[in-house]
């Protein structure tokens, strides 16, 4: 039996937000409070994982643009647009507020959905029903409205 590499990806993904403590809520709000730090009770810890994770995805991502063609396919598939626009910044203040809301974002919940508790299964539900309303709305085709005569 051939375990591919994106199930084994997925299982160090998944290892590593666990072990950092990104799929504990509590962990993350804690991080997230950063009016704690004049008490000193901020957790700073997770800190380190997101300079750690910016630190190795920019290496990563250096490395694999410099080659010739990934590994396992023909070409990159890189976005067309470089520009900002209102999906750029709208989606993310979304995620944002919804991360700092729930203290959980979607690869970690997924995780937490092995400790079986309530909260991992709403809050999945909730980000699968968004993600499908999201797309609704990005598929929709504007109305052509009837030219205006004078």
């Amino acid at each position: 039996m051939t375990i591919s590499i994106q199930f084994l990806s997925g299982v160090l993904f998944g290892l590593g937000l666990l072990v950092a403590g990104m799929s504990n809520p509590a962990k993350v709000l804690n991080f997230l409070d950063i009016a704690a730090i004049r008490t000193g009770n901020w957790d700073g810890s997770l800190l380190f994982v997101m300079i750690g994770a910016i630190v190795v995805a920019s290496i990563g991502f250096r490395l694999v643009l410099k080659s010739p063609r990934p590994f396992l396919k023909q070409s990159f598939l890189l976005p067309p647009k470089q520009a900002l626009d209102w999906r750029v910044v709208t989606g993310p203040a979304i995620f944002g507020i919804g991360w700092g809301l729930a203290g959980i974002c979607p690869g970690p919940a997924f995780v937490a959905l092995g400790d079986g508790s309530r909260a991992a299964v709403l809050f999945v539900a909730t980000m699968v029903t968004g993600m499908a309303a999201a797309r609704a709305l990005a598929n929709r085709q504007p109305a052509h409205r009837a030219p205006v005569s004078e």
